[in-house]
């Protein structure tokens, strides 16, 4: 079951983006994620960036549910994306190859996407339908 809670425990981590980093947890797999929540947060993402730590990621916060589409320009990292609904379910697994302008449209209206490296997902055996467990620190 996917818990999300509004508050964030004091202990929040920063990365050296300035991002809060949270722990989220799919299937009983751990991910150090940064939270992207504002615009400029989220058209920057992972871009520019020439490594990603095995067990981390970045996760998109959205306002609402709706269909969201990514891309890889100026992205040097191979990615898998998975889109989550409100409920932390997973609707959509995507892999996402560098540098490249190819959309990748969610299958099914989100309200998340965690951004992995590419395979974190499959070499795990989580696919369409996991929870994702994880806090939310305050806007």
């Amino acid at each position: 079951m996917a818990l999300f809670v509004l508050q964030a425990p004091s202990c929040t981590r920063t990365s050296d983006a300035g991002l809060a980093v949270i722990t989220i947890v799919v299937d009983g797999h751990k991910v150090k994620a940064e939270v992207a929540r504002t615009p400029q947060e989220q058209s920057r993402g992972l871009m520019y960036r020439r490594s990603l730590g095995t067990n981390a990621g970045m996760i998109f916060v959205y306002d609402e549910p709706k269909k969201l589409s990514f891309w890889m320009k100026n992205t040097f990292v191979p990615l898998s994306i998975a889109f989550l609904d409100a409920d932390g379910v997973i609707v959509d697994i995507q892999d996402m190859h560098p540098q490249s302008e190819v959309s990748h449209p969610s299958k099914a209206p989100a309200l998340y996407a965690l951004e992995v490296n590419q395979g974190w997902f499959a070499e795990r055996g989580i696919e369409v339908g996991a929870k994702a467990e994880f806090e939310l620190p305050q806007p």
